[in-house]
């Protein structure tokens, strides 16, 4: 690709990260090369596995049990600053042709990181290289200078009704 546009999936609708892996596989499957970093994330989702099934695919955690629902520690915070480096230097060295972010906005929404490391990180991107970024409230700056945004809005959701995350599913 001459050139790469950079997507954000966002919005509190489900399928953010889904629709991201579902890119990076069409992408592996015309000889692409994808890199992606899960930001907040630190359990064992079933994507993980994929790295043993197809080639050029690379994911990499930074994260540990999710903290949604208390305060961020300085390990969190420091796991996410860790993942924000790598990215940087993944999207410079252009190694890659698409480079997931997942959950950047999330990081973001809960200060892991400022909006100025992440936009410096995002502008250190080879001119080929695609990026996509996923996850709830994005912020306006990283709207204003994506190609493309997609927003996930929830109208029914069965975890409403008490159904846990399923493997394979949500997880």
């Amino acid at each position: 690709m001459e050139k790469g546009y950079i997507h954000v999936y966002t919005g509190n609708g489900k399928g953010k990260t889904t629709a991201a892996l579902g890119l990076a596989l069409r992408a592996i499957c015309a000889g692409k090369r994808v890199f992606i970093v899960q930001f907040i994330k630190g359990m064992e989702y079933s994507e993980l596995k994929s790295v043993d099934y197809l080639p050029n695919l690379a994911i990499e955690q930074f994260g540990r049990d999710c903290f949604i629902y208390k305060d961020p520690e300085d390990e969190d915070i420091s796991l996410a600053k860790a993942g924000l480096n790598r990215c940087k230097n993944i999207l410079r060295e252009g190694n890659f042709d698409i480079v997931i972010l997942d959950e950047l906005n999330i990081a973001l929404y809960y200060k892991l990181f400022t909006i100025e490391e992440a936009l410096e990180a995002i502008k250190a991107k080879a001119d080929h290289v695609e990026l996509i970024i996923t996850g709830r409230y994005a912020d306006e700056r990283i709207i204003q200078i994506a190609d493309l945004v997609t927003e996930m809005k929830e109208v029914k959701h069965y975890y409403n009704k008490g159904v846990e995350a399923r493997k394979g599913i949500e997880v």
